[in-house]
């Protein structure tokens, strides 16, 4: 039975880390004392729904989570060190610190280490997040203990919510552009200046003239899209803000 455990203090573990070709070794304290921390922890890193939503939104939410007071945001696997950095690499997760609970010493003093043998994982944690403030649970959100890996509740949507419900939703943006395009870096100056975060799609890298114009009827750029509505060009997104 999966227990929710507010109002503890996390469990004390020090994790090994590889940083820098080197070994550090990192202790909850140094991770949680005097901070308010946000923790989402999942069953693997490079797992479908991990990889696509769980850290991705964490990721993207994360300038929102400070403007409402929390210090830092940490992901806990059951993974090794060399797994979980290869992972942050590979999803761009620079706003999380990415922690490998290789024994699961954490997970398992939480109460969510789970037999996940069946298909082949061994001991996981079970899908959850936490808010902790100065290394003491402030509120759990805790997937139903169900078969297979539910998503309902430790989603950075929910936690956000939990933390601020007056905070407006975060529209999601996006932005055509290609290298040494001075509208196009006049677009994310504007976008940077208002503290907007943005996804830049570059032509050439990320996608072609084909893409641009199949998805904008358009062939210039940039071209912005806010919360699935096509903005248009820097002049379009400074009449859309004014």
């Amino acid at each position: 039975m999966l227990k929710n455990i507010e109002g503890q203090t996390i469990p004390n573990v020090t994790f090994s880390i590889r940083q820098n070709d080197e070994w550090i070794q990192l202790s909850t304290i140094e991770v949680f004392k005097g901070k308010t921390v946000v923790v989402f922890s999942l069953p693997g890193a490079f797992t479908p729904t991990c990889s696509s939503t769980h850290l991705p939104l964490f990721n993207e939410l994360a300038p929102v989570f400070k403007e409402n007071g929390v210090d830092d945001i940490v992901c806990i696997s059951v993974n090794d060190t060399f797994v979980m950095n290869a992972w942050a690499a590979s999803q761009e997760a620079d706003n999380i610190q990415l922690i490998p609970d290789g024994n699961g010493e954490f997970s398992d003093g939480m109460g969510m280490l789970v037999d996940k043998s069946e298909i082949g994982f061994g001991k996981r944690s079970w899908r959850y997040s936490m808010l902790v403030k100065d290394g003491v649970i402030d509120k759990m959100f805790i997937e139903a203990d169900v078969p297979g890996d539910p998503f309902e509740v430790s989603d950075a949507d929910t936690m956000l919510n939990y933390i601020n419900p007056n905070q407006k939703p975060v529209e999601a943006v996006s932005i055509f552009t290609k290298p040494d395009c001075q509208f196009c870096q006049k677009t994310k100056d504007l976008l940077i200046g208002k503290d907007i975060s943005f996804e830049e799609i570059v032509l050439g890298k990320d996608a072609s003239f084909t893409s641009l114009k199949a998805i904008t009827g358009n062939d210039t750029v940039p071209q912005v899209f806010i919360a699935g509505k096509h903005i248009g060009g820097s002049e379009d997104l400074a009449k859309y803000y004014n």
